[in-house]
């Protein structure tokens, strides 16, 4: 499983495989990047005054690992038959943690342009979707498991709080692209980088907003470099992802001089080489964003 999602990724397709499974006989998803394995449920220890979504936390292989019930967290009824119960061991934004679901079914290779942005006209569940993908006829829903993870614990999320460590910082006018679909992080992201000094940045909701913008700015006519010093993207975004972005970037006679940053939960030491194979001036795991405002101080001040 994880070698064939090395290959789709590492080639900067615009491919991944989502791990489908249920919740109260609803559809979901995980990529399977974030995803080290699925076990049957083991014996939970309780914590005194824990989150209400943490039901405690099991021993596996000797790690001792957070659980959290996803049908809490959706406010969904519990399990009628936990028999078939799951627990997804799930790696990203430098952490492990389990998630406790009702039944995994199987695995699909998709296509990021398969992925639909959720509509405004959600309610409840909007803030934990990032995506809604068609699938033989089932509607299955991408959940956004870093705001899952932040929403227990704030302290595990991007603050301005961790630019006041760096210091008294200089105003700069280098003009930055974000390419972020979560609302939440780009949020984060805009305090952050201005409170890092960097004011003129402007969001773009996926890889392909992003393109075509930079695109936009080379067919008028402009130096690249005039108008925009640097993108940060990250990975996980419907109809374009960011290591595809990264290459189209690379692959643009007019775009490949310009740095780009990726920003992504699936940054780890295993993930890395992906985004040195589509061509990344660096990669930053989040929510480092004391690291990611040096790579940027690097690369265009």
């Amino acid at each position: 499983m994880t070698e064939k999602s090395q290959i789709l990724l590492e080639s900067g397709t615009n491919e991944l495989e989502i791990v489908e499974f249920i919740i109260a006989n609803n559809h979901f998803a995980i990529n399977v990047m974030k995803v080290r394995e699925i076990v049957r449920p083991l014996p939970i220890t309780k914590i005194p005054h824990a989150h209400p979504h943490i039901e405690g936390i099991i021993e596996l292989r000797g790690e001792v690992l957070p659980v959290v019930d996803l049908a809490k967290v959706l406010h969904f009824p519990s399990s009628e038959h936990p028999e078939h119960d799951k627990f997804i061991v799930a790696e990203f934004n430098q952490l492990k943690v389990v998630f406790h679901v009702h039944d995994v079914t199987r695995i699909h290779r998709i296509s990021w342009k398969q992925i639909e942005k959720p509509s405004q006209m959600y309610q409840g569940l909007e803030a934990q979707i990032i995506g809604v993908v068609k699938l033989e006829g089932q509607m299955i829903l991408l959940l956004d498991f870093e705001k899952i993870i932040v929403d227990i614990n704030p302290d595990l999320g991007i603050s301005a709080q961790q630019m006041k460590q760096l210091g008294t910082r200089e105003r700069s006018q280098k003009k930055i692209i974000v390419a972020e679909d979560s609302p939440l992080l780009r949020r984060m992201l805009r305090e952050t980088l201005t409170e890092a000094g960097y004011g003129s940045v402007e969001f773009f909701e996926n890889g392909e907003d992003a393109l075509h913008y930079l695109q936009s700015i080379v067919d008028a006519g402009k130096d690249i470099a005039e108008e925009v010093q640097l993108v940060i993207t990250d990975i996980e975004m419907p109809q374009m992802d960011g290591h595809h972005l990264t290459k189209r970037i690379r692959e643009d006679e007019r775009l490949k001089k310009l740095p780009v940053i990726i920003f992504s939960s699936l940054i780890t030491d295993d993930l890395r080489h992906k985004g040195e194979k589509v061509g990344a001036t660096a990669q930053v795991s989040k929510p480092q964003i004391g690291e990611l405002v040096n790579m940027i101080d690097a690369h265009i001040l």
